[in-house]
This record gives C-alpha cells, sequence and structure tokens, in this order.
C-alpha cells in the first residue's frame, strides 16, 4: 500500500501538528504533500521528512500571512499529482481535502473540523474584531470558498472526525457520515502527583476563541490563584484586565508544564473547542478538569468523575461551578485511566486499522469494477 499525507500548511506549530506527527510515524515512508512550508516555524525533525510543496510557497510573504492568500489554496491542493499513490490521508481543518485523486486511489480525510472561518463566519469575525471594510471585502471570497468547499467534500471517500462535535458538523456542511477516531494524547509524558497545591490553571494560545477572558474576568470576581501558560496576541489585553491573583506565565519547558498540571487544584478549559487534547493531558497527571459544556469537551469530561461543566458561556456560569468544585471529590488515579483511552498508541492502532480495512474493501470494489 503506497500512501502519502496532504496537509493544508506547515507554517505553524499546533494540535494540527500533534495529530500528523503522529500519522507520520504510523506511516514513515509517506511523502507529505502541503501547500506552503516554513521550517523555521517547525519543529528541527520535520526537516527530515519527505516534504512536497505547492507553487505557493515561492509567494513573497505567505509563510508569515497564509490568511491573506486564501483564495489560492485551491489551486494548490489541486495543483499536486497523486496519481501513483493507493492512499491519500488529508488531514486538514481548510483545503486540504479538496485534493483530487484518481479512481483507484482512496481518500480518507481526518477532519480536524470543516473550516470555521466559511461555516461560522459571524462568531469568526466577531471575535477577530474584522471591521466593515474587511467584512465587505471577505463576503465575496468566502462565498466562493464555501462553494469550493463544499463540492470538494465530494471528492473524499471516508471521513473521519475527531469529536461528536466535528462529526455533527460534517453531517450538517457536507451531508457526509464519518467515523470517530480521537486524537493523539501523549500520556506517558504526564504523571499524578501526590497531592495538589491551591492553584487552577489554564493552558492555552491567547487567541479570541480559545476564551480565556471568561477565566480572567471569572477569577477576578472569585479572587482565587489561577495560572495562565501560554503566549498569543491577546496576552497583553489579557494582562491588563487580570486582577493580582491571576498569573500570566507564558511558555514554560516541559517539565515544569508536567509539574504545573499535576499540581493543580484543577484545569481550567473555558472554550468551546473541537476536541482539546489540553484538558486529556490534565487528566493524564490525575487533575479534574472543569470545562464548558459544549464541543470536544463533551467526549472527553466525564462529570463526577473526571470533571465538571459549566453550562453558559459567562465568567458568572464559569465562577459558579468553580465555587462548587471540591478537589477531594475526585480520584487521579481514576482521572488518569480515562486519559489514557486517549492515548497516542490508541489513535495510531484505530487510525491503522481504519486505513488498513477500507483500502481493502476498496480494492476489492475497484478491481471487480475493472472485470
Amino acid at each position: 500500500m503506497k500512501l502519502a499525507i496532504c496537509v493544508s500548511w506547515l507554517n505553524q506549530y499546533g494540535g494540527a501538528e500533534k495529530v500528523l506527527e503522529a500519522a507520520h510515524e504510523l506511516f514513515p515512508d509517506a511523502p507529505i504533500y502541503t501547500t506552503i512550508y516554513w521550517p523555521q516555524a517547525m519543529p528541527a525533525a520535520y526537516r527530515d521528512w519527505d516534504i512536497r510543496v505547492s507553487a505557493l510557497n515561492r509567494l513573497p510573504f505567505i509563510r508569515r500571512h497564509h490568511q491573506l492568500f486564501l483564495p489560492f489554496y485551491p489551486l494548490g491542493v489541486e495543483s499536486f499529482d497523486l496519481s501513483s499513490y493507493d492512499v491519500v490521508l488529508s488531514i486538514t481543518s481548510a483545503f486540504a481535502h479538496g485534493i483530487i485523486t484518481p479512481p483507484e486511489t482512496l481518500h480518507i480525510c481526518y477532519c480536524l473540523t470543516p473550516a470555521r472561518f466559511l461555516w461560522n463566519y459571524q462568531s469568526y469575525a466577531q471575535r477577530e474584531g474584522l471591521g466593515r471594510l474587511a467584512d465587505v471585502a471577505l463576503r465575496p471570497v468566502l462565498n466562493y470558498l464555501r462553494l469550493w468547499d463544499r463540492l470538494a467534500a465530494d471528492r473524499v471517500d471516508h471521513f473521519i472526525a475527531i469529536s461528536r462535535e466535528v462529526q455533527h458538523r460534517i453531517r450538517k456542511y457536507y451531508r457526509r457520515e464519518s467515523a470517530i477516531i480521537y486524537p493523539p494524547v501523549e500520556t506517558s509524558r504526564f504523571h499524578p502527583a501526590d497531592g495538589y497545591d491551591d492553584y487552577f490553571l489554564v493552558v492555552s494560545r491567547l487567541i479570541p476563541y480559545k476564551r480565556i477572558d471568561l477565566a480572567v474576568r471569572a477569577f477576578n470576581e472569585l479572587g482565587l490563584p489561577l495560572k495562565i501558560v501560554g503566549e498569543g496576541r491577546d496576552r497583553a489585553a489579557l494582562q491588563a484586565l487580570a486582577r493580582p491573583n491571576v498569573e500570566f506565565l507564558g511558555w514554560v519547558g516541559d517539565k515544569a508544564l508536567q509539574e504545573l498540571l499535576a499540581r493543580a487544584r484543577a484545569f481550567i478549559f473555558p472554550g468551546l473547542e473541537d476536541f482539546g487534547i489540553a484538558p486529556l493531558e490534565a487528566m493524564a497527571a490525575g487533575r479534574p478538569v472543569i470545562a464548558y459544556a459544549g464541543g470536544g469537551a463533551l467526549d472527553t469530561v466525564k462529570p463526577g468523575v473526571t470533571g465538571e461543566f459549566f453550562t453558559e458561556l459567562t465568567p458568572e456560569s464559569l465562577a459558579g461551578a468553580v465555587r462548587d468544585f471540591d478537589p477531594a471529590r475526585y480520584d487521579p488515579a481514576t482521572i488518569r485511566r480515562h486519559a489514557e483511552q486517549f492515548d497516542r498508541a490508541v489513535f495510531q492502532r484505530e487510525l491503522g486499522r481504519f486505513v488498513e480495512e477500507r483500502f481493502t474493501t476498496h480494492r476489492a470494489a475497484f478491481e471487480k469494477r475493472e472485470e
């Protein structure tokens, strides 16, 4: 089985790249096709991979400002010649599912989400603070891209969703069914401590849709210690909003992060996420999670066992959940065992089995048509 992997872009590092790394480890001989690649922004190990880029990679400024080139990404992903592969695995939240493959090639899409900036534009524009002029300029472009995105979904043979929330979006926007395989979590990096301290913890990029502002406002009201790990364009505004009990640590090293997670009173997960790896890292360290009752958290948080939900995206709702929270109710070993169900090895086993089974069926059906 000759397999290739396709991703939308490689110019920033986050959860999508962790999925890519686990998939590449599973299929180490697979070349990776992407529209743009910025080696300096990615882990050094990527430089040893077989990464093949589109002509878009030669455009000036595109690596740092890829959003400005949105209308061109369909051309980039459609330019790849994938006719020599038996299977193409696209890992994407935008564009890469639009690759063109011949009939004999199986295309499996691991869908992180249908693009939020296309299918939930009003919320996206509000969170990003887009002005009226930008809104007027973007709408015709986004209308075109929505049409392309919907038609591109028909090129996929099988969809995999990362959560029930994403499965619902695939059904709504693409009118397609999907299996669920949860993203990989490196649970082996984290271990429970022999106790916990009095602080609560957030680990996140500091950008609008993460809703870290809810956590800051809630803890301003509560007066309880909150530590925030992460960087992003919202940091200055969040620090200006925060009272002295809210501490910003920036990005920390791996060992420091492990210690912070293991000794937190609880992990705070305030946004509506497609899945959410950070809460499971906290659970792997034996700590409960207080999360908004929506998105991927519904797949990973078990109320009364691994954490609790708050029900409205307001500081008051989150503050109420924190007031009612008692860490003594939760067993770190039980929380840890729950997190292990989402381990990287589980992801690789399920993805490998899915690819092999679908390829066997696809090849048999194609050979039968050719007779």
